[in-house]
């Protein structure tokens, strides 16, 4: 199985950039951007936070 990175990943970083930044540009035009709230950010962050076990609140062994 070959790693090599493909497509988008192996563009230059400032050139993936430019293409997210129209993308994002283009679905706000067309009103169908997501506006995070802060309550919808502070989920997604604790989320995140979980999901890569961050944060050092991990629980406890149980005995």
């Amino acid at each position: 199985m070959s790693t090599r990175r493909r497509g988008f990943a192996s563009m230059d970083p400032d050139k993936q950039r430019e293409i997210a930044r129209k993308g994002g540009r283009a679905a706000h035009k067309k009103g169908t951007a997501h506006e995070w709230s802060s309550e919808e950010a502070r989920i997604a962050g604790r989320k995140g936070g979980e999901a890569s076990h961050g944060g050092g609140r991990r629980k406890k062994p149980q005995p």
